[in-house]
């Protein structure tokens, strides 16, 4: 990756976790109304439309490449979007919103683990101080240990569910450097595309079998800007961006910002007329340092220009 290439992968990640703060404030009152399930379904149907028109028009051979793929795609889709999607917001709906942020700051760690123990790939000590100090900024803008009093059962079952998701999304993310000839938007596309039929299959099953109660047409077309805009700016603009930052950085840095998530609920409430806390500040902080920490790289010192013994040296022929 050259250096011109970063600032611009790096644009791409705060772009696409900083949206997906909004994800959660909008989510959350989604899903008081519409079943995780159905809620996720419903995304990205909408997404998957979109998508699909977009690797159409700007894909290289996008079909071949789904026909060659298409279990794969299927259930890396599945793991990233249903798993992730539908389990993350069920375990919001039992647990606290600040709890879901910190979760979701420990996919770098789970990240960079997979990756040391199936690849064999030792993350640099750098990295794991960055990523470190960004997971204790979340939990410092999360308060949680403020919270130690308030945490019962309720919330333990929902942060274990939220927990279980965010593998799903882990596992999506690594998938990506098994297809190198994907574009990130051929990526993002032909897995949304594959997965869409089990996304509605589960859905189906899950309200055949009373675990999820299907929405009325009524709810759907009064939840219909709240869906458009989760599926238009952190479905498919975030995602896009996510993956296009990760395909130039590597999953372990990419899921790293991650952490950022947390702190842009923190810069919307803030837009919106709602003061940040001191712990907020000081969290946001933390994150940022572990940030820099990991994403700057010391170049490498020059390499000495070689030395040629004089005894050996070509003759003049001039």
């Amino acid at each position: 990756m050259t250096a011109n290439t970063r600032p611009g992968a790096i644009t791409a990640l705060l772009f696409a976790t900083s949206t997906w703060g909004s994800l959660f404030l909008i989510g959350k009152t989604v899903v008081a109304q519409l079943d995780p399930v159905w809620f996720t379904f419903s995304r990205y149907t909408l997404a998957t439309a979109v998508l699909a028109l977009l690797v159409q028009f700007a894909g290289h051979q996008p079909w071949a490449k789904l026909r060659r793929h298409a279990l794969r795609h299927s259930l890396v889709g599945l793991a990233g979007y249903g798993v992730f999607s539908i389990m993350v917001f069920h375990g919001l709906r039992l647990s606290l919103p600040s709890h879901g942020s910190v979760i979701m700051a420990t996919m770098p760690f789970t990240t960079m683990a997979l990756r040391w123990a199936l690849d064999g790939q030792r993350p640099p000590l750098r990295a794991l101080l960055g990523a470190a100090l960004a997971l204790a900024g979340v939990a410092t803008v999360a308060n949680l240990l403020g919270q130690a009093g308030e945490i019962n059962a309720r919330m333990l079952l929902g942060d274990a569910i939220t927990l279980t998701g965010t593998l799903g999304w882990v596992l999506y993310t690594r998938a990506m450097a098994k297809v190198p000839d994907h574009s990130p938007l051929e990526y993002t596309a032909l897995t949304a595309i594959a997965a869409l039929p089990g996304l509605a299959l589960v859905a189906l099953l899950a309200t055949l079998l009373g675990w999820a109660q299907a929405p009325s047409p009524e709810l759907l077309l009064d939840l219909s800007p709240k869906l458009v805009y989760i599926a238009l700016v952190p479905t498919v603009a975030a995602v896009l961006a996510f993956n296009a930052g990760v395909k130039k950085l590597g999953a372990p840095l990419g899921t790293l910002f991650l952490n950022m998530v947390p702190v842009s609920v923190i810069a919307v409430h803030a837009v919106m007329g709602e003061a940040p806390h001191a712990n907020e500040i000081a969290g946001a902080a933390l994150v940022g340092i572990g940030l820099a920490l990991t994403v700057w790289a010391p170049r490498a010192a020059a390499a000495p220009a070689p030395r040629v013994a004089l005894g050996n040296a070509a003759p003049c022929t001039r």
